[in-house]
């Protein structure tokens, strides 16, 4: 009997370790290994058409800046960190008129502010005012992106002494506007905001 007691007891324990055994080896299949993040979802793929690249591209630079607009409170608007420099909202100005000059050529289209400078316009300076103008701007450049072709963004166009793509506007564009709202992360920390996290992708 005691004997029988005995050998029950080594029955169960070695089931009972064998579970153990399985169970962290399944844990281990099934985590990733040390140091390794676990696995994710593929990454979508980026458009390879030309036009909805631009789109997303000055999607996510409207958004941007936009977060730039939205951090710098209302008094901030017209702060200038030198005399002689533009301020806040002038820096913002400046950057979304030329949306402006820069579509109307590449789109051929009318530009509504023709023969007006934004950034001496004072009704366009405070907080509201100004948002709504950088975001018409933006939003003037996407629509034209939206209605274009493929093919037209490789005609050419005279500019400066060059005969230059399309294509190479909308890109001199695209860095102006960076530029200029780059410029103005150092207005937001003198004015003791944090400015919004870099927005690269």
């Amino acid at each position: 009997m005691k004997h029988r007691i005995l050998a029950i007891r080594y029955f169960l324990g070695s089931c009972a370790l064998s579970l153990a055994l399985g169970l962290v080896s399944f844990a281990q299949q099934a985590a990733p290994p040390q140091g390794q993040p676990p696995a994710q979802t593929p990454p979508k793929e980026y458009p390879t058409a030309r036009i909805e690249g631009l789109v997303k591209e000055w999607t996510r630079a409207r958004d941007y800046t936009k977060e730039y607009l939205d951090a710098m409170p209302e008094d901030g608007y017209a702060f200038r960190p030198t005399p002689d420099i533009r301020s806040f909202a002038e820096q913002m100005l400046h950057l979304s008129a030329a949306h402006f000059q820069f579509a109307t050529r590449v789109f051929g289209t009318t530009n509504p502010y023709q023969g007006k400078n934004p950034e001496k316009m004072d009704e366009l300076k405070s907080k509201a005012a100004c948002t709504k103008f950088v975001m018409e701007g933006y939003d003037y450049v996407l629509s034209g992106l939206k209605g274009m072709s493929e093919a037209k963004l490789d005609e050419r166009m005279a500019v400066q002494g060059y005969n230059r793509p399309k294509v190479q506007l909308l890109g001199a564009a695209f860095e102006h506007q960076t530029h200029h709202r780059g410029q103005t992360t150092i207005y937001l920390r003198l004015k003791g905001v944090t400015p919004p996290a870099e927005k690269l992708f």
